[in-house]
């Protein structure tokens, strides 16, 4: 921790099996880390996925690259992940991904996604935004469902680490005013439609990305 930094109460919300590599990467920065899962995530949909037929398979999540490697039927096509940890979690599972954008959002996906794309599958979260599926024509298989969870007591710090748009609506729910940074404009725009304060965004919008904007939040607070 720098000179100019103070040491902070960091609230980290993440589901709790997703929890401690960031965790510990912001008590490596000196700060006290307060681990309250907001959110609980759990598989529903097929039991197996057929991805014969399709050019491309997109995943956005780890959890979701995970459940698609375990489920997958068939001729693998072309995988495409949002960004560095989707990507790492394909690769523990022997999927080398053809495509990590440089931009880790849908929107960034999009941008680097060779056209025509052919026959597109979308594998993820029950409530994913249907972004790739309006702008791709893609079928959209869901993989996991997120459930919002309401800890007790109500968590107390200085900041809260906000990694996804459920943790962001979840952390509103609970009426607690604390600042708070995001992983990306699609969880800062939800944090900020609620009334949540953010006080930085992660870029990149990754776990490096997460740890720098609390590093920058601990020097301007």
């Amino acid at each position: 921790m720098g000179p100019a930094s103070k040491r902070l109460r960091v609230i980290v919300t993440r589901a709790a099996d997703q929890i401690e590599p960031l965790a510990r990467r912001i008590e490596g920065l000196g700060h006290e880390v307060v681990r309250c899962p907001l959110i609980e995530l759990e598989p529903t949909g097929p039991d197996a996925v057929v991805l014969d037929g399709y050019d491309w398979a997109i995943v956005t999540s780890a959890y979701g690259a995970r459940e698609l490697a375990r489920r997958g039927r068939g001729r693998r096509p072309r995988v495409a992940a949002i960004g560095p940890g989707t990507a790492a979690a394909l690769r523990e599972r022997a999927i080398e991904p053809a495509l990590v954008p440089r931009v880790s959002t849908q929107e960034g996906l999009l941008a680097e996604l060779p056209r025509p794309a052919g026959h597109v599958l979308f594998a993820g979260a029950e409530r994913a935004r249907r972004l790739l599926v309006e702008e791709l024509g893609a079928d959209f298989v869901p993989l996991y469902r997120t459930r919002e969870l309401r800890p007790q007591p109500t968590p107390d710090g200085d900041l809260v680490v906000l990694a996804s748009s459920s943790a962001a609506s979840a952390f509103a729910a609970l009426e607690v005013e604390i600042p708070t940074v995001t992983i990306g404009p699609e969880t800062t725009r939800t944090a900020q439609a609620a009334g949540l304060t953010v006080v930085d965004e992660a870029d990149p919008h990754d776990l490096d990305g997460l740890v720098a904007a609390v590093a920058r939040a601990a020097a301007t607070s």
